[in-house]
């Protein structure tokens, strides 16, 4: 990973690759990144089940187009840590402490323990979590 800059991507930021909407460039220019090797991603292992179930739900996507989207989740060798240990002590700790999912909690504690930004499309849990390691992917 010489050179490569390690950063977590909630399934917001994912989900922004397949849904075009306001921030989907900047998720293109991580995914491009990742592709070019200047950037690695680290992410909870819950991460495919919720960028699939987001995408399932998008009435702009058919079957056709969520098994391609399945096939280019496979292609990614992203580094997917379970839930267990520290992760798992540190993401019950935030999820209590700032009122939020489990689900977001796993992202930002994976940054908060590994010490690299996490990058959120999601506002709202920005604001209920003040941490300078929390971007939005609009800052990419």
């Amino acid at each position: 990973m010489a050179g490569e800059e390690l950063v977590v991507a909630d399934a917001s930021v994912v989900v922004k690759r397949s849904v075009e909407d306001e921030h989907t460039d900047a998720a293109l220019r991580r995914r491009d990144d990742y592709v070019d090797r200047t950037v690695d991603i680290a992410s909870p292992s819950l991460l495919p089940y919720e960028v699939l179930n987001a995408l399932r739900h998008n009435p702009g996507l058919g079957e056709r187009q969520l098994k391609e989207i399945v096939e280019a989740l496979d292609k990614y060798s992203l580094w997917l840590t379970p839930l267990e240990g520290d992760l798992a002590r540190a993401c019950m700790e935030n999820s209590m402490r700032h009122g939020i999912s489990v689900y977001d909690s796993a992202y930002i504690s994976l940054g908060q323990i590994r010490e690299i930004p996490a990058y959120t499309a999601d506002r709202r849990l920005m604001n209920r979590v003040r941490d300078e390691r929390i971007r939005h992917i609009s800052t990419y």
